[in-house]
């Protein structure tokens, strides 16, 4: 390859670079509970309705109706690996044990997932174009595991929300083998 052309490639390796970042999503530090099994989550939610509580609006100039219509599909295409359906609607009576994926958009910075998990928000002003979330996935009153993901995005219906789904389910619903319990079947504790 000619040296103009390697000049060239590499020209335009940096200009692309600053672009393919600005549309990924970003996934923040993650904590997963030492209770956390994936098997347990699959278990309770193959074939099943999944909970999705929301908490904020993401994008305050959008009616939270339409916010909230237009995220359920995207979390659907991009779900974890059990057949589940995520809904917003809570069961008629309260499961035992009850889990859920509690999604807090533009969260404060003081709030922790043992709070979200009974109940508890509160959020800061948010960044226009910027999607920011704090996803806690509980298991009645505890969290199983918790991370932050951010993404720019122009609205609901941007095609980045559904790729920073697709990227967040598989860090808070994580199969990893270091995350399996030992229980003599080669897991954990």
């Amino acid at each position: 390859m000619p040296f103009k052309n390697k000049i060239a490639a590499a020209l335009f390796g940096l200009v692309a670079l600053p672009v393919a970042a600005a549309s990924a999503a970003v996934i923040g530090g993650t904590y997963y509970a030492p209770q956390y099994d994936f098997g347990e989550f699959f278990a309770a939610t193959d074939h099943r309705n999944f909970q999705v509580i929301l908490a904020g609006n993401p994008f305050p100039g959008v009616d939270p109706n339409t916010v909230a219509n237009a995220l359920l599909p995207a979390m659907q295409a991009a779900k974890p690996r059990p057949a589940l359906t995520f809904t917003y609607d809570a069961p008629v009576e309260r499961p035992r044990p009850d889990y859920r994926l509690v999604l807090v958009f533009d969260s404060a910075l003081d709030l922790g997932s043992d709070s979200v998990c009974r109940g508890v928000t509160r959020f800061r002003q948010g960044q226009p174009g910027l999607f920011y979330l704090y996803a806690v996935y509980c298991r009645n009153d505890q969290p199983m595991s918790e991370t932050t993901a951010w993404t720019p995005a122009a609205g609901p219906d941007d095609p980045r929300i559904q790729q920073l789904f697709r990227e967040l389910f598989q860090v808070v619903f994580s199969d990893s083998p270091a995350l399996r319990p030992l229980n003599g079947r080669g897991g954990r504790f």
